[in-house]
């Protein structure tokens, strides 16, 4: 396996977890905050999807699929705190968040795949090079960014009295 490959199986992995941990939970479930004042699941499926497809157009501009209309905006940071899923627009069930979390993600799988190994040692974007020196670092992130919030996940499935996952 070489370290592209290996990138994409992380970013899958990543994926594939997100969808197991998220898999009983209802549409009003997403409203649940993991601890006070903390992001509810909703913001932060939809702060993982503006996020990612942001930070991979950096890397390939107009490479990712685009988003709906306002969607973007509506999971700003400024967001954060809104618990009324109308201001979110109308892409807040579940089901339609994590397709749009697969679509994306296929789309930055694909802009890894075009790169060859040797390209991991180059720059990566400007915007984030401070703590992502390389383009290797810029594009593990992507998991790490997933499993950071799915450690807020979980806390949320306890929250509501989920069985344990993992």
């Amino acid at each position: 396996m070489n370290s592209i490959e290996l990138l994409v199986k992380q970013l899958n992995t990543g994926n594939d977890w997100l969808k197991m941990i998220l898999g009983d939970f209802s549409d009003a479930d997403l409203l649940a905050r993991p601890a006070p004042g903390a992001n509810h699941v909703l913001w932060q499926l939809g702060h993982l999807i503006s996020g990612e497809v942001m930070m991979m157009n950096a890397v390939k501009p107009g490479a990712m699929p685009e988003l709906p209309a306002g969607f973007v905006e509506r999971f700003d940071k400024k967001n954060a705190g809104v618990d009324d899923t109308k201001q979110f627009g109308n892409i807040v069930s579940k089901q339609q968040l994590l397709d749009l979390k697969t679509k994306v993600r296929a789309a930055t799988i694909a802009i890894v795949k075009s790169f060859k190994p040797e390209d991991l040692d180059k720059p990566s974007p400007e915007m984030m090079r401070s703590f992502c020196p390389t383009l290797a670092d810029f594009l593990g992130l992507h998991s790490h960014h997933d499993m950071m919030h799915m450690g807020q996940f979980q806390v949320a499935r306890r929250k509501l009295g989920k069985p344990v996952i993992f």
